[in-house]
């Protein structure tokens, strides 16, 4: 029988239902091009269900053949209802099998996206698409179709480290002023090493506010979130690491471990009245060598831009650059309807 929704082509389009979490995370972590830890309903259902509502669909081809998933939810402004995917996630998108990264399932699966959200009188769509950087496969293909189908997008500017480019030593990629400031921050005897306590994280936690508060904001994640990130949701993804100066955590990094090429950093802070010592420089240079002894291939900064990419945050940006960063896009895919 055909659900509300269906798209009546040969691609089906089904609303996620809870017992379909199994299915769902199984498809975006091993048979997918494009889905992460950030897609999979274990990560998504961290969010208390009154915080948003959802309306992730998953798409078939003939009547059992899951080819793609779609993360998202529901946001509700003036003229009507918005398809967001994914609002709780830096990254939503549509997911493609891994089989089906071909033009013709490209274009269906497209078609009956449209088609449901046509029929579901959405005003318009907006799609948080999966960087390459973190991309199992190319999703060229993907971007050209959202195209072709009349979506417009904005980009917002990521910087990132890709070893196989770097020098051996590491401050010979730096750029001068750089290599200076990681010159005088050496002589504090910082210690860097990983948090592995509850205590620890509470810890940091204290930091990320301290970092925080001269914008006037709260960390994303509540401290009771990342607890739970850590030791149960999350284990074998995110890690933390503090930087020490005469036993005091002065700075800390939150990490999410991608996959076996790819970490990323979640969130870097230090307190505001230690900054004279250079913490954030040596924090940097810490994250960068651990990473590398661990094996991964690239270490991602996250972006540098604000309001959909219209403001870059010029000295974060150079920062991250000083290190001997690369370049990256996160694109987001938008249409009116």
């Amino acid at each position: 029988m055909k659900q509300e929704g269906e798209c009546l082509s040969k691609y089906t389009v089904v609303e996620f239902t809870e017992e379909k979490s199994d299915i769902w995370d199984k498809f975006v972590i091993e048979n997918s091009i494009n889905g992460t830890f950030l897609q999979t309903r274990n990560f998504l259902n961290y969010h208390p269900k009154e915080r948003f509502v959802d309306n992730s669909l998953l798409i078939y081809k003939g009547t059992d053949t899951l080819v793609a998933v779609i993360p998202a939810c529901i946001e509700k402004i003036l003229e009507g209802n918005v398809f967001y995917s994914h609002k709780g996630s830096t990254f939503g998108g549509i997911i493609i099998g891994s089989k089906f990264n071909k033009i013709n399932d490209i274009i269906g699966i497209l078609d009956s996206f449209q088609e449901y959200v046509n029929n579901k009188r959405f005003v318009k769509v907006i799609l948080k698409n999966l960087s390459r950087l973190f991309s199992r496969d190319n999703i060229e293909l993907l971007e050209y179709v959202l195209f072709n189908k009349g979506y417009k997008s904005y980009d917002e500017l990521s910087l990132y480290i890709d070893y196989k480019k770097y020098k051996n030593d590491i401050i010979l990629n730096f750029n001068s002023k750089t290599r200076n400031i990681h010159r005088k921050a050496e002589k504090n005897n910082f210690i860097f090493k990983e948090l592995k306590y509850e205590d620890e994280i509470k810890e940091f936690y204290l930091v990320l506010e301290d970092n925080l508060k001269k914008f006037n904001i709260k960390p994303i994640h509540t401290l009771n979130e990342l607890i739970d990130f850590r030791f149960k949701r999350l284990k074998d993804i995110v890690t933390f690491y503090g930087l020490y100066y005469e036993d005091k955590m002065v700075a800390g990094t939150m990490l999410f471990k991608f996959n076996e090429d790819i970490i990323h950093t979640q969130y870097l802070a230090a307190i505001q009245e230690y900054l004279y010592l250079n913490p954030m420089n040596y924090l940097y240079y810490s994250i960068i060598k651990e990473a590398r002894e661990l094996g991964y291939n690239y270490l991602s900064w996250g972006i540098s831009t604000e309001n959909c990419g219209k403001i870059l945050n010029n000295n974060l940006a150079n920062f991250k650059e000083s290190f001997g960063s690369s370049y990256s896009i996160n694109r987001t895919y938008y249409k009116a309807l």
